[in-house]
């Protein structure tokens, strides 16, 4: 497999590929067909290969089948839909889209952006009795045809999407066809996915975990995924009843408020009989590990990605081998290695985490100081550095300290936030935290934490500390934790730890 094309090429027609709720599925056959009307409708308005379609829908089974079949004609360029107007502009403009698709009847920020930036604005129209995922594009204003061009070669980009930019503008990451296949590929793979699984899926899909884990990865093997439209805590078990799913994938947070309301839906858990449930995004508590794995009865399969990576890099592995808590498992698709932080050379031990693989990208775009830190030479590979820090163990296994930009540096003292995090989530009142510098004067920074109580569960500040006071070094121990109702995330549901100080009005903005 070697493109987007090539994922859907020999599955059976007749088998299910994409669903929603109280809609028919979407078959392999009718996929295929979608993809051929797409092009052919993105070629009647002059848009064609090499070109870059911006596209704003609500998540659902339409942006999956949005992302698959313009991918197969033309550049993808999925953005968040909660985006402002000037967030929007910005991004069309960077990204260079020529076309914007919208829902039928949106009128938001995206289409003022779209219409103050010249963009051929495109409607993704559905019937009333389509199958999920199944759209029509039309133009508001028709534009210019374009002759039929070629299928897109696996050197042609597929996505694109910009890096979180928690600290600085926002890096443009262009993902080869080639970068999705194989991703899909390594994804396929270790989970042993096969045309009888299916995802549930609640990840956002203008996001790389959705993108890949959820919707190529099946796709690469012939299996199926329900959209759900978006992630509700209320509604999770409703879905996971209607789609019956051997499988779904989501962030911490998403684990953390699906166990929360698990006990109420045990005849739904029993009947699911799930094969596996995947984490991606963000470290997995080893608390909220186990206890997923207490509940579902089933193995939870911790996986590390990032966007450079077309996602997955590493993976616990399935049964029989172990899935360690606390570890992102073992190399899963790229070679990783840790290498020196500064230094251009691999090391044993603690180091930066680097890549080298198939799915890479091959640089950040238009941004040659980005890609002259990111990527180095050695023992004959190209390796991008990911700004994690880990280390190996014996086995194999990867366990991460935290991101090079969020290990706290307390007059000299480094203290992996992660490390912090694992101790307090063993407070039997805490439900969720967060570690993160908070600057100092005269240290320069000192721990902080931001925490979440169970429910019916009490403990003040003085307590927590004490708690941790007796299982980390003193210099470790939070000098201030902040008992929260809810700790701020980004858009995918992460804990952003970079500028937390700031959300929660500890220090000024700089």
């Amino acid at each position: 497999m070697t493109t987007l094309k090539t994922l859907l090429a020999d599955h059976p027609k007749e088998a299910p590929a994409i669903g929603a709720p109280n809609r028919d599925w979407l078959t392999y056959g009718a996929l295929r067909i979608l993809a051929e009307d797409v092009a052919a409708q993105l070629h009647g308005f002059g848009i064609g290969r090499g070109d870059r379609v911006a596209i704003v829908l609500p998540n659902g089974p339409e942006m999956a089948t949005a992302f698959v079949t313009i991918a197969q004609a033309a550049t993808t360029a999925p953005l968040n839909p909660a985006y402002r107007q000037d967030e929007y502009e910005f991004y069309l403009e960077d990204l260079g889209a020529k076309a914007i698709v919208l829902a039928e009847g949106y009128d938001g920020p995206a289409l003022a952006a779209a219409n103050a930036k010249g963009l051929a604005v495109l409607r993704a129209q559905s019937g009333a009795n389509a199958a999920a995922g199944q759209f029509t594009l039309t133009a508001d204003v028709p534009g210019g045809a374009r002759a039929a061009t070629d299928a897109p070669t696996e050197e042609d980009v597929a996505l694109i999407l910009h890096t979180s930019g928690t600290t600085s503008r926002p890096k443009i990451v262009p993902l080869l066809q080639s970068n999705i296949a194989a991703s899909a590929g390594h994804i396929c793979d270790s989970l042993a996915l096969n045309a009888d699984d299916r995802c549930l899926n609640v990840m956002p899909l203008f996001h790389i975990h959705g993108l890949l884990a959820a919707v190529s990865a099946s796709l690469a093997a012939g299996a199926s995924i329900w959209c759900a439209p978006g992630f509700d805590a209320l509604r999770f078990f409703g879905w996971m009843k209607d789609a019956e799913p051997t499988w779904y994938t989501a962030v911490p947070t998403m684990h953390q408020a699906i166990l929360s309301r698990a006990s109420r839906n045990a005849d739904v858990i029993e009947a699911t009989n799930l094969r596996f449930l995947r984490s991606s995004s963000a470290s997995l508590p080893p608390q909220v590990m186990t206890a997923l794995q207490e509940t579902f009865g089933a193995p939870v399969i911790e996986g590390y990605g990032m966007t450079e990576a077309a996602h997955q890099m590493a993976s616990n592995p399935l049964p029989p081998r172990a899935q360690k808590p606390g570890s992102v498992g073992v190399e899963a698709g790229p070679m990783v290695r840790t290498a020196h932080e500064t230094d251009d050379r691999l090391v044993d031990g603690v180091g930066e985490i680097v890549i080298s693989g198939p799915n890479v990208t091959p640089g950040y775009e238009n941004n040659p100081d980005a890609n002259a830190k990111s990527f180095f030479q050695a023992d004959g590979h190209r390796w991008f550095r990911t700004g994690d820090q880990g280390a190996f163990d014996e086995e194999g296994y990867l366990r991460l300290t935290g991101r090079l930009k969020e290990i706290i540096n307390r007059g000299g003292e480094k203290i992996s936030p992660l490390e912090v995090d694992e101790v307090l989530m063993d407070h039997p009142a805490i439900a969720q935290c967060v570690t993160f510098a908070l600057p100092h004067p005269k240290l320069g920074e000192e721990v902080a934490a931001a925490v979440v109580l169970r429910d019916g569960q009490a403990a003040t500040e003085k307590d927590i500390r004490a708690f941790a006071a007796e299982r980390v070094a003193d210099f470790k121990v939070p000098r201030k934790v902040l008992i929260l109702d809810e700790i701020p995330k980004g858009a995918t549901g992460k804990m952003q730890r970079i500028g937390m100080a700031e959300k929660l009005g500890l220090v000024q903005a700089a």
